[in-house]
């Protein structure tokens, strides 16, 4: 690998070059000082450039690009991503882009503002980012060579894109080798650092890992609880538990009619099993769950998830937990997981609808913050970046969206200017200013 970053003034300075002797022929492309990757991947561009069309025409309807989503196999793996991806790329002003195989952008996520400037160049969700549409980028490049590809500044061949620069890398899929996908960092020249390509290396494998996992595990127990085309007449639906995480207390598990509610150790140790279906072992889960692991016994541990066996196969045997590692066979469905589920489609009323509070608001284990923290924070970006002026306003009756600056400017932003709720909304921006300034 180059340790010159695509960044670089000499690079930029060639590719400034190159753009002027577009124009000019064939004969011009030897005057060409380009990294090999764009100089291949402009040659492309040039055969695409009479068919290219504006990004902006390229951009999906909302019913559209919700489809995409939900045939996406990517949407099982989006947590992967924000949580190796998007948090750490987060103080550096970079966005993270989630695209199909063709170059279309499913997700893009990341700071507001630097959303907001990326729609100057289309760079949103529903927009086709292959070579075929917009010429060298990083996310196409990336889909036609198959590994990883650094863009940067006048390198992309549109001018539209010159401010940014990206890194991207192909997401396969691990039992064909398909490429199903493509994800992508993009921003300043922090996009291209010379670390950013191994990140998003690492994320795709962890996240083409989780994809092999699913597979082997969840899909053949999907298969085997699915409900046949043509039922026998007589034959009773399967019923699946469901755990409820957000309930703004403690959480309860609910089945057909039954409803149990679970002590506050059995709902983290619930939670935890069912947020990591790969099996947590016994070291993992108390540091998960406490505080301060080491004065931790883990004799404690066994103990209580013994009790929780002895709960939990009262109500729906399926969900007692099995061992070594401790993990469920049939992980129940969630609330928390729904409310990530329906942001993943595109479903805002959906992710409001399931989300009752934050998860588990009384516990103080680490990995129930994690969690809490996750899922509070991908229903706040959703409604931020997507969110009608209906749905903020709904997200503000929570209380811990309140006093959220952020949240309260955007709503201010989408209402429209005779909007009765508009002097609620100043209202609160106003006292907010005031407490600032009082402390």
């Amino acid at each position: 690998m180059s340790l010159i970053s695509p960044a670089s003034k000499a690079l930029q300075r060639s590719a400034l070059a190159a753009h002027e002797t577009l124009g000019t022929g064939a004969h011009g492309h030897g005057a060409w000082q380009l990294r090999d990757v764009v100089r291949a991947s402009w040659l492309r561009s040039l055969e695409y450039r009479g068919a290219a069309a504006s990004i902006a025409h390229t951009v999906l309807g909302d019913e559209a690009l919700r489809e995409l989503r939900t045939a996406s196999p990517l949407r099982l793996v989006l947590p992967v991503f924000d949580r190796l991806l998007l948090e750490p790329t987060r103080d550096a002003r970079l966005i993270l882009a989630i695209g199909d195989p063709h170059g279309r952008l499913l997700w893009v996520k990341g700071d507001s503002q630097v959303l907001r400037d990326a729609e100057s160049m289309a760079f949103v969700p529903g927009a086709d980012w292959s070579e075929r549409a917009v010429g060298t980028s990083a996310p196409g490049t990336a889909l036609v060579t198959g590994g990883g590809v650094q863009v940067s500044g006048a390198e992309h061949f549109d001018p539209i894109a010159h401010r940014w620069s990206c890194t991207a890398v192909p997401i396969h899929a691990p039992d064909t080798g398909e490429v199903i996908g493509v994800v992508d960092i993009t921003g300043g020249p922090d996009a291209v650092a010379a670390h950013s390509l191994a990140l998003l290396q690492a994320a795709v494998a962890a996240a083409e890992s989780e994809l092999r996992w699913h597979r082997q595990q969840v899909e053949p127990v999907r298969r085997s609880l699915a409900v046949p085309a043509a039922p026998a007449p007589h034959a009773a639906p399967v019923e699946v538990s469901m755990l409820r995480l957000t309930s703004g207390t403690g959480a309860e598990l609910r089945r057909g009619a039954g409803c149990l509610e679970l002590s506050s150790r059995h709902a983290e140790l619930l939670g935890l099993l069912s947020w990591h279906p790969r099996g947590l072992s016994g070291e993992e889960l108390v540091e998960l769950l406490h505080l301060n692991p080491d004065a931790a016994d883990m004799g404690t541990l066994r103990a209580e998830m013994v009790r929780l066996r002895k709960v939990l196969a009262e109500f729906d045997p399926s969900l007692v937990p099995l061992s070594r590692p401790y993990r469920l066979a049939s992980p129940p469905a969630s609330d928390a997981r729904e409310v990530l589920r329906a942001i993943e489609n595109g479903d805002l009323d959906a992710a409001l609808a399931h989300y009752a509070g934050p998860v588990l608001p009384r516990s103080q284990a680490p990995g129930i913050e994690a969690i809490r923290d996750e899922v509070f924070a991908a229903l706040r970006q959703g409604l931020l970046q997507d969110g009608t002026a209906a749905q903020l306003l709904r997200f503000l009756e929570l209380p811990e969206v309140h006093d959220d600056e952020e949240v309260l400017s955007t709503t201010l932003q989408v209402l429209p200017a005779r909007s009765p709720r508009r002097a609620m909304v100043v209202a609160a921006l106003e006292r907010l200013e005031r407490l600032e300034s009082a402390g």
